[in-house]
C-alpha cells in the first residue's frame, strides 16, 4: 500500500497523464461497487510502470488494445503496465470495496430512515480505492465521471451536476439513473470527489470578481436538514470569496462551489475542488459554545482558501504538505479577522493553534516544518501540529518579516505564474523575495529546516525611581534543538489603571536575533506593572514573564482590556505547568480564579480542556482527588453565578459533567438530566443530555439499561456515537472486557463508532479498571497496525495507550516495546514515542506539584 518518493519521481519521469474517464456503478450491492477506468497518457516508448488500484477483484486490464491477465499484473493494490507506447490508452474493469473507515468511498446507513449516503475522502493516497489512478499529486489530469446510482439520489462531484438520464432498473428492480459529468480542469487526483445519496440541499450564488455568477450549494442528510444553518455558511462563503479574490488577484477558479456536511468524517473538512466535504458535527443540533461556531467559520474559510492554494496550484510532492495547510490556516484566520464578524480570530489562533504547535514541537518526534517525506507512511503521520499550526505561525512571522503588502504581492505573482501546475516551496519564496527585497535563504534555513521552539525572556535593570536603565531580550533553545532564530516581535508595557484594568501604555516592535538582543529604545521609560514579550503574537516562541510581571498577571489576569494579551499570559502559565516549572495546582487555581471573567469563548474552551488534562495527568497523585472535587465544585458555583443561558454557563456545565466524581456532584448531574435541578437559562437539549448520561455512567449511577433507553429516545447517528461512548465507559470489569473485545479483537466498528468507544473505554474515575489492559495493549498493537487502515489503527494506538497509568513502569514497558520494533515501523514508532513522552512529561509535572 506504500509509495515511495523515489517511485513517484521515476514514474513522473516516464509518463504524463492526459485524462481519466471513470464509470462507477453504485447499484451492485452493499459491499462493492463497479469501477471502470479509462486513462490516456503518454510514456517513454518501451518503458514499464504501474497504476494504483485498491480492488476487491479485477475483471479485465486492456492496454492499447492488448488484454493483460489480471491474475499476473494485479495484486489488489497495483497493476503492472509493461511495454508502454508513446501514446497509451488503458482500461481497467474492477470491483472496489466500500469503506467504513472514512477513507476511499465511505458508505453510511442513516439509522433514522435507513437511507444510504456515500462520500469520498482521498487525501493522502485513497483515490485509488475508487478508481485506477496514478496516485501522486504531480501527475495532474482531467477527470470525467459517469455514475450509475438509485434515481432518488443526488450525485455531486467536482463539475456541476448534470441532469440524470434514466437507466434500466437494477437487479432488485429499483429505479436507477446515470449522471454524466463534464470533464474537470487539470487536477491532482486527491482533490477529486464523489458524494452520492439522498442528500438535501439549499442553493444560492455569488458573483465572482470576473463577473461570473458562481452557483453555491450546501448539503446534508435529510435527517439533519432541520438543523442546517445554510444562511450562515453562504454568508461566510461570500465573505471569503470577496476577500480571497482581492488578496490573490485571481478569480475563483472553478465552475461552482458546493459544501457538503457528511457523516463519520475523520477530519474537519477536505478541499475537494468545487465540492468541499465537511464534518457533519458542524451541523449543530442544539446550542453549542460560540467557540465551535467560530471553528466552523475558520474551517469554511480554510477550505475555500485551498481552492487557490492546493487545488489551482498544487504541491509537487507531499514534503510541501505543510505549505498547503499552513497557507490555508493563516489565510482563514486573516480573512476571519478582516472580513467577517470573527474579529478576535487571532486570539483563537494563539489559544488553539499555537498551543497545539508548541506542544507538538516539544515532542521527541518533532521535525522541521519542511519535512523530508520519503513515502506515503511519512505523510500520514505528518498531519500534525507542525504541518498545520507551527507552519501557519511561521507564515504569520514571515508576513511580519517581509511586510503584509509585499507578502500578498508575491502571492499574486505566484498564482499568475503557476495556475493549474505543480510547484515547490522555492517557487513561492522566489516571488516573496522579489516583492520584499529581503533575502529569505537564511530565514528559510533557520525557520523551515530546523525543529524546536525558542524561549524568550526579558532582562532589565531599574533605578531607584523605577526608570528602566537597560533592557534586553534573552533567547534560548533546548540542547536537542539548539537553533536560535530571528524573530519580528513587539514588546508591550501594561499598567494597572485606577479602575483596576490592565492597559497597554507602550509598544515597541523590533527584530530579535541571537541569544541576546538589547533594546535601547526602552531605556528611560518607567517600568510598567507588566512586560509582555511577543505582544500581538507575531512571533513563534515560548515567553516567560519576569517576577513582577508574573505577580501582576496572577492578580490581574482577568483585567486585561483586550483578549489577545490575556491569552498570551494564559499560554505562558500553561507552558510553565506542562514543563514542570510551576506547580500544576497553581495553574488549576489560576484557571478557576479567572475563567469566569474570560470573554473569548475559544479561550474558555481551551482553558477548561487544559484544566481536565492538568487534573488527570499533572497534579500530584496524592492531591488529585481533592483537587478534582474542588475544581468540580468551583465549576458548579461559576455555572450558577454567570448569566443564565450564556456561553460560559454552557461550557462550565459541560466541564462539570466531565469532572463530576463526588456524590453531591453526581446528584447535580442526575438532577439536570431528570429536571429536578435547574440552572437559570440552561437548556438541557439532546446533545447535553448525552454528556450528562455519560457522566452518570462513569460515576456508576447509570448502566446499559439507561443507555439503551436514551438511544431509543435519540436513535440517530449522533445518538449511536454517544451510546457507544457511554457503553464503553460503564465502570465494571465485564463492560471493559466487552468494549476491548469489540474495539481490539473483532475490529468491525466504523471509524466514528470506534473512536467513540475508545474515548469511553479510557474514561474512568478508578484507573484500576485499565490495569488489566496495559500488557494486552502492547501485545495487540503490532497486529492492529498491520491489519487496519491508518485512520483506524491510529485511533487505537493513541487512544488506548495506558497513559492514565502514569508510572515509570508504563514508560519502561513502552521503551521495551520500542526496542522490539523492526526498522520499517516508522509510523508506529512515532506514535509510540509521542505516547511515551506524554507520560514522562506528566511524571515530571507531578514531581513539581509540591
Amino acid at each position: 500500500m506504500n509509495l515511495t518518493r523515489a517511485e513517484a519521481r521515476e514514474r513522473a519521469d516516464l509518463i504524463a497523464v492526459d485524462s481519466y474517464d471513470v464509470a462507477l456503478d453504485l447499484t451492485t450491492g452493499e459491499t462493492v461497487f463497479g469501477s471502470t477506468t479509462t486513462v490516456k497518457f503518454t510514456a517513454v516508448p518501451g518503458s514499464s510502470t504501474f497504476i494504483d488500484a485498491v480492488t476487491q477483484s479485477v475483471h479485465s486490464v486492456t492496454l492499447n488494445g492488448r488484454e493483460l491477465d489480471p491474475a499476473k499484473v494485479s495484486d489488489g493494490v497495483r497493476i503492472q503496465l509493461p511495454d508502454l507506447a508513446e501514446h497509451n490508452e488503458l482500461t481497467v474493469v474492477a470491483d472496489a470495496p466500500y469503506m467504513n473507515t472514512g477513507e476511499g468511498l465511505h458508505r453510511f446507513v442513516d439509522p433514522v430512515d435507513g437511507e444510504v449516503y456515500l462520500y469520498t475522502q482521498f487525501e493522502v493516497p485513497d483515490s485509488r480505492r475508487m478508481f485506477a489512478v496514478f496516485e501522486q499529486p504531480d501527475l495532474k489530469a482531467t477527470f470525467r465521471f459517469s455514475v450509475t446510482a438509485p434515481s432518488h439520489w443526488d450525485v455531486i462531484s467536482n463539475s456541476p451536476t448534470p441532469a440524470p438520464v434514466e437507466a434500466s432498473p437494477a437487479g432488485d428492480g429499483r429505479a436507477r439513473s446515470v449522471w454524466e459529468f463534464s470533464p474537470t480542469p487539470r487536477l491532482s487526483s486527491y482533490v477529486t470527489a464523489l458524494i452520492a445519496g439522498p442528500y438535501q440541499s439549499v442553493r444560492s450564488d455569488v458573483t465572482s470578481s470576473d463577473g461570473r455568477v458562481v452557483p453555491l450549494g450546501v448539503f446534508a442528510r435529510k435527517s439533519l436538514m432541520q438543523y442546517l444553518d445554510a444562511d450562515n455558511i453562504f454568508e461566510l462563503t461570500r465573505q471569503g470569496f470577496e476577500f480571497f479574490e482581492a488578496q490573490f488577484g485571481c478569480p475563483y477558479p472553478f465552475e461552482k462551489y458546493d459544501q457538503l456536511f457528511v457523516p463519520e468524517f475523520n477530519a474537519g473538512a477536505m478541499e475537494n475542488a468545487g465540492a468541499v466535504t465537511i464534518l457533519e458535527g458542524y451541523v449543530f443540533r442544539g446550542k453549542v459554545p460560540e467557540a465551535q461556531v467560530e471553528r466552523r467559520a475558520i474551517t469554511v474559510l480554510h477550505e475555500l482558501a485551498h481552492m487557490w492554494f492546493g487545488d489551482l496550484v498544487t504541491m509537487r510532492w507531499w514534503n510541501d504538505l505543510w505549505l498547503n495547510e499552513s497557507f490555508a490556516e493563516y489565510m482563514s484566520h486573516l480573512a476571519a479577522v478582516e472580513n467577517t464578524k470573527f474579529q478576535s480570530a487571532w486570539t483563537t489562533f494563539a489559544s488553539v493553534e499555537k498551543s497545539w504547535a508548541y506542544r507538538q514541537d516539544q515532542l521527541p518526534t518533532t521535525h522541521p516544518i519542511f519535512a523530508e517525506i520519503n513515502d506515503l507512511q511519512d505523510v500520514e503521520v505528518n498531519f500534525d501540529g507542525i504541518t498545520y499550526a507551527k507552519g501557519a505561525s511561521v507564515l504569520r512571522q514571515l508576513v511580519a518579516w517581509v511586510g503584509p503588502e509585499q507578502f500578498m504581492s508575491g502571492v499574486r505573482e505566484y498564482f499568475a505564474k503557476h495556475s493549474w501546475k505543480n510547484t515547490e516551496l522555492g517557487d513561492l519564496m522566489i516571488e516573496l523575495e522579489k516583492a520584499s527585497g529581503r533575502d529569505l535563504d537564511q530565514w528559510g534555513r533557520l525557520w523551515l529546516e530546523t525543529a524546536g521552539v525558542n524561549s524568550l525572556k526579558p532582562e532589565l535593570t531599574v533605578d531607584a525611581d523605577g526608570t528602566i536603565t537597560a533592557f534586553a531580550i534573552l533567547q534560548s533553545a533546548v540542547a536537542d534543538q539548539p537553533t536560535l532564530r530571528p524573530h519580528r516581535l513587539a514588546v508591550g508595557f501594561y499598567d494597572v489603571t485606577e479602575e483596576g484594568k490592565l492597559e497597554r501604555v507602550h509598544r515597541e516592535e523590533l527584530d530579535v536575533d541571537g541569544d541576546r538582543t538589547d533594546v535601547p529604545e526602552l531605556a528611560g521609560l518607567q517600568r510598567p506593572d507588566l512586560i509582555l514579550l511577543n505582544d500581538d503574537d507575531l512571533a513563534y516562541a515560548k515567553v516567560r514573564l519576569d517576577e513582577k510581571s508574573l505577580a501582576t498577571a496572577k492578580s490581574h489576569l482577568k483585567d486585561f482590556r483586550e483578549s489577545l494579551p490575556r491569552t498570551l499570559v494564559w499560554g505562558s502559565a500553561w507552558d510553565a505547568a506542562r514543563d514542570g516549572e510551576s506547580p500544576a495546582r497553581g495553574y488549576v487555581d489560576l484557571i478557576l480564579a479567572n475563567i469566569a471573567s474570560e470573554s473569548d469563548s475559544s479561550v474558555i474552551l481551551v482553558q477548561l480542556r487544559q484544566l481536565a488534562t492538568t487534573l488527570t495527568f499533572y497534579v500530584a497523585e496524592e492531591h488529585r482527588e481533592a483537587a478534582s472535587v474542588a475544581a468540580g465544585d468551583r465549576l458548579w458555583e461559576l455555572a450558577s453565578a454567570v448569566p443564565g443561558g450564556s456561553d460560559a454557563q454552557l461550557q462550565f456545565i459541560k466541564s462539570y459533567a466531565l469532572l463530576a466524581r463526588s456524590g453531591a456532584q453526581l446528584d447535580n448531574v442526575a438532577g439536570l438530566l431528570d429536571g429536578s435541578v435547574t440552572l437559570n437559562g440552561l437548556t438541557v437539549d439532546q446533545d447535553l443530555r448525552w454528556e450528562l448520561v455519560a457522566s452518570l455512567v462513569v460515576g456508576g449511577r447509570l448502566g446499559q439499561e439507561q443507555i439503551d433507553a436514551e438511544l431509543e429516545r435519540d436513535n440517530t447517528s449522533s445518538g449511536q456515537n454517544a451510546a457507544a461512548l457511554a457503553k464503553a465507559a460503564i465502570p465494571t470489569a465485564e463492560a471493559k472486557a466487552a468494549a476491548w473485545e469489540s474495539i481490539v479483537v473483532k475490529g468491525e466498528l466504523s471509524n466514528a463508532i470506534q473512536g467513540s468507544a475508545v474515548t469511553g473505554f479510557t474514561r474512568v474515575l478508578d484507573t484500576a479498571l485499565l490495569e488489566p489492559y496495559a500488557e494486552k495493549y502492547f501485545a495487540a498493537v503490532p497486529g492492529i497496525v498491520a491489519e487496519r487502515t491508518f485512520a483506524l489503527a491510529q485511533q487505537v494506538v493513541v487512544g488506548l495507550y495506558p497513559a492514565q497509568l502514569t508510572t515509570q513502569a508504563t514508560v519502561d514497558r513502552t521503551d521495551e516495546f520500542l526496542a522490539s520494533l523492526p526498522e520499517d515501523s516508522a509510523a508506529l514508532r512515532r506514535m509510540m514515542l509521542e505516547n511515551r513522552d506524554g507520560v514522562a512529561r506528566a511524571l515530571r509535572a507531578r514531581a513539581a506539584d509540591v
